[in-house]
């Protein structure tokens, strides 16, 4: 059971970067995905979720409007689209999935598969 993140990279405040997770070792039908990222001496923090099924979506406060998570779950994949980059965006981002079959939004903090990480770095 693997996440892989790529498309993380250094860019100017009011950039656009865009993240995808290839997930393999399961359906990813089945889990709902999180995108996550933890800066320097920070917490990790939950940026978006993605539901298994009917695509519904939450955003944490700091990226609403900027950011979209989406998912081909024929693909296996999943994307997060961030425009507008702030220099308080710089962190780690993570992909991740939990068991969770249904329409609702369930990211919590201890999900249950991670990936290793992809580096965002914003500044001028």
């Amino acid at each position: 059971l693997q996440l892989v993140e790529s498309g993380g990279g250094s860019v100017q405040p009011g950039g656009s970067l865009r993240l995808s997770c290839v997930v393999s070792g399961f359906a990813l039908e089945y889990y709902s995905i999180g995108w996550f990222r933890q800066a320097p001496g920070k917490e990790r923090e939950r940026v978006a979720c993605i539901s298994s099924i009917g695509n519904n979506t939450n955003y944490a406060d700091s990226v609403k409007g900027r950011f979209a998570v989406s998912r081909d779950n024929t693909r296996n994949m999943a994307w997060l689209q961030m425009n507008n980059l702030k220099p308080e965006d710089t962190a780690v981002y993570y992909c991740a999935a939990r068991s969770w079959y249904g329409t609702g939004v369930v990211c919590p903090a201890n999900m249950d598969y991670w990936g290793r990480g992809t580096q965002v770095s914003v500044s001028s």
